[in-house]
């Protein structure tokens, strides 16, 4: 019923979670570069860092706007 934990197709939805971990404690609002270095800071994988740098350059006021980001990344 409920759409917890992974469902095992992968894709976007690891990557997400990945980014959301990744981000976790950053203050907001944050720019790109808040962004990415927070991530460096919380040791990111690679793969979460380069989805990050391609994320529009703006400010962003709330994770919901980072995901947002991250889905026009692609």
């Amino acid at each position: 019923m409920a759409q917890e934990g992974s469902s095992g197709s992968g894709g976007t939805q690891g990557s997400v979670a990945n980014v959301t971990h990744a981000l976790k404690g950053i203050d907001f609002p944050a720019s790109k570069q808040d962004i990415i270095k927070h991530a460096q800071n919380n040791n990111a994988d690679q793969v979460v860092l380069d989805e990050l740098k391609n994320i529009p350059d703006e400010q962003y006021n709330n994770m919901a706007d980072v995901m947002k980001g991250f889905g026009q990344s692609k």
